[in-house]
């Protein structure tokens, strides 16, 4: 039986390794909470202020259940998720307690800025029906082709499974992202710096003003 014992233990050891690889994979590709302009980002009908603000952290910390956001007046909520560029959304984790409390249905807008409750009853890009996910096992996969070219997120919570208040410990947006260029201001910039000293010319000024 000595052999057996050996070759169990080793493949003990490769699992853990695949575990360890996996979470670390993943770790990388839901790091997107990085890209969002958290001064701008909104969390309506939150029962404390700036606590929408919390959920939004690094994979490996998505079963911390010590910050959280709950709702205040009902259990809906609304997120308006600025980004500091723009992003290819690939898939979603949302994590809540294992109970009633834990939101039932998500809906996602994209590029709607300062959305509002009356504006998150018109039809979104796509919605999901939520499975109760304490430990952020579940991956909800957004349409690439729709979710393509995402500025702004709005992630609406309308319902949970019939407590008063829906509470959420973690958002996880895992996808591709990239910078914002303000081709403008870069031309501006070049075209103006050239010929200052040596052709200050009035037809140059007068260019110079129209660029500024």
């Amino acid at each position: 039986m000595p052999d057996g014992h050996s070759h169990n233990h080793g493949q003990c050891c490769g699992n853990e390794a695949t575990d360890v690889d996996h979470a670390f994979e993943m770790g990388i590709e839901y790091s997107l909470y990085k890209k969002i302009d958290m001064d701008n980002l909104e969390c309506l009908n939150e029962e404390c202020e700036g606590s929408g603000k919390k959920v939004f952290k690094a994979y490996e910390n998505r079963q911390n259940h010590t910050e959280f956001v709950t709702s205040d007046a009902d259990e809906e909520m609304l997120f308006n998720i600025p980004f500091t560029g723009n992003i290819k959304l690939k898939g979603i984790i949302i994590v809540g307690a294992d109970d009633n409390t834990h939101p039932s249905k998500v809906r996602l807008f994209k590029n709607r800025q300062k959305m509002t409750f009356d504006d998150a009853r018109g039809k979104p890009d796509q919605e999901f029906d939520l499975s109760r996910d304490p430990r952020g096992d579940i991956e909800y996969s957004p349409k690439v082709v729709t979710f393509s070219s995402v500025h702004h997120l709005s992630l609406h919570f309308p319902s949970n499974y019939g407590d008063d208040v829906a509470r959420i410990y973690y958002i996880g947006l895992r996808g591709e992202f990239n910078e914002a260029h303000y081709h403008g201001v870069t031309i501006c910039t070049y075209e103006a710096r050239p010929n200052v000293s040596d052709h200050k010319t009035e037809t140059y000024d007068a260019v110079n003003r129209t660029i500024q």
